[in-house]
């Protein structure tokens, strides 16, 4: 094998994205590659991501058509979607972006998103995710249940990264 098959071969991963947690870190991080890129300085004119598709729609009162829409906080039955709110994503987008861009305009509040209340993730565990998602998880993504659930109906005796997904993705421990 080539260095070119090589370099083609390592730049395109494939995770399993197991919950919720895994889904929305996944999508906050590639809606924020270009801005970690410099080539853009906002999720709003950063071309060619969801979120810019997202914004534009919302800007006109409707879901982007060809993407699965957010259909608001988890209820029974749940109706297709992602299942929580759209500007409570913007809110933790934008949020995520101006810590990762040191010299970008405003602060962090601090008051946490509610996304990530509801989801019980550390606002430090959420930065390093979006800075290192692709280096951390190589197939199985998401809290430690739902990869060692994935990991049985697969037949897998062990996950790589499952100390991460139990680190970054697992909700805190009842006290």
């Amino acid at each position: 094998m080539g260095f070119i098959d090589r370099l083609r071969e390592s730049r395109f991963k494939s995770q399993a994205l197991l919950d919720e947690r895994a889904l929305t870190a996944c999508l906050a991080y590639v809606d924020l590659n270009p801005i970690r890129a410099k080539m853009a300085e906002t999720p709003e004119i950063s071309d060619h991501t969801s979120i810019q598709r997202r914004i534009s729609a919302a800007k006109e009162g409707r879901q982007p058509q060809a993407i699965l829409p957010f259909a608001g906080n988890p209820h029974n039955p749940m109706p297709d979607g992602l299942p929580f709110r759209l500007q409570d994503y913007l809110d933790l987008v934008d949020w995520s972006g101006r810590c990762l861009h040191e010299g970008k305009r405003g602060a962090i509040d601090k008051k946490l998103p509610p996304i990530l209340e509801r989801l019980q993730i550390d606002p430090r565990h959420w930065l390093y995710l979006n800075k290192n998602f692709e280096s951390r998880f190589r197939s199985l993504v998401g809290t430690t249940h739902s990869v060692r659930s994935a990991c049985e109906r697969l037949g897998k005796r062990w996950a790589h990264g499952i100390r991460d997904c139990e680190r970054y993705l697992s909700p805190p421990a009842a006290s």
